[in-house]
């Protein structure tokens, strides 16, 4: 298994015995739901869509795998999301094999989706690498697997000697604690790896009005996934693939 970060996305590219261009959190539909807060901005949606086209016109990916979050409202569909998404799907289908893992904003997404595009909410193992969402606990057939994660939006801030400060998608890789996903035990039961070998990859989210600082996701976690992360070890990427450097120097760099 080869991973390529494409930061023109972002997204990944994962080979083994066939290549899978991964997207996370399009979230189509969230200028809607940002109007109802005050925040007016025209649809992106069709620029958005045609970013995950020319991604796929230039690496010809054998699946299309959307991790997540493809639409933004809940528990509700929007008028905008009705209006868009049709055509979106159907687009992305057309280009490449089609199949979704459910987020959480994605009630009511199976409507617009064809018989066995939908993959379990918990997650599912393809050609040897996991994905998952990332707001469940993940399926424990993923154990002793990498389980590449949408859900958290990771950016990383980081500044300069004189204090300037940008702010980049990022990817978080860390190992996780088994035993804080799946309980005790979890380690002995057959087709499990044992303690600690379960690897996780947040990945940034691909559309361009969402993230969130690393430092948070795992200072302060949310999901199950994040309450599992064993810090120490963990590492962080920018979106073309260059490491920063363990996700600990953050945290340093953030107390001062």
């Amino acid at each position: 298994m080869h991973l390529s970060f494409i930061e023109s996305g972002p997204a990944l590219l994962v080979k083994g015995n066939e290549e899978t261009l991964v997207i996370a959190d399009l979230h189509f539909g969230i200028e809607s739901n940002l109007a109802r807060h005050g925040y007016h901005l025209q649809s992106r949606s069709k620029e958005r869509a045609e970013r995950v086209l020319a991604l796929v016109r230039d690496l010809k990916p054998d699946r299309l795998l959307l991790l997540g979050d493809v639409k933004q409202s809940i528990p509700l569909t929007t008028r905008q999301e009705y209006r868009e998404l049709p055509a979106v799907l159907a687009a992305f289908r057309d280009a490449a094999f089609l199949q979704v893992i459910p987020g959480n904003h994605d009630a009511g997404l199976e409507r617009f989706l064809e018989e066995g595009e939908l993959l379990p909410a918990t997650g599912a193992v393809i050609d040897g690498v996991g994905y998952l969402h990332g707001h469940t606990i993940p399926d424990p057939a993923l154990a002793g697997h990498l389980i590449i994660i949408g859900h958290h939006h990771p950016v990383v801030s980081l500044i300069d000697e004189v204090g300037c400060a940008a702010r980049m998608p990022a990817y978080l890789r860390a190992p996780l604690d088994e035993r804080a996903l799946w309980g005790a035990g979890r380690s002995d039961e057959p087709g499990s790896t044992g303690l600690n070998q379960t690897r996780a990859l947040l990945m940034p989210a691909f559309n361009e009005l969402s993230g969130f600082d690393i430092t948070k996701i795992v200072g302060d976690p949310s999901s199950p996934v994040s309450r599992a992360i064993i810090r120490d070890e963990a590492e962080v990427f920018l979106a073309d693939g260059t490491f920063i450097g363990p996700y600990c120097s953050l945290e340093e760099d953030a107390r001062h």
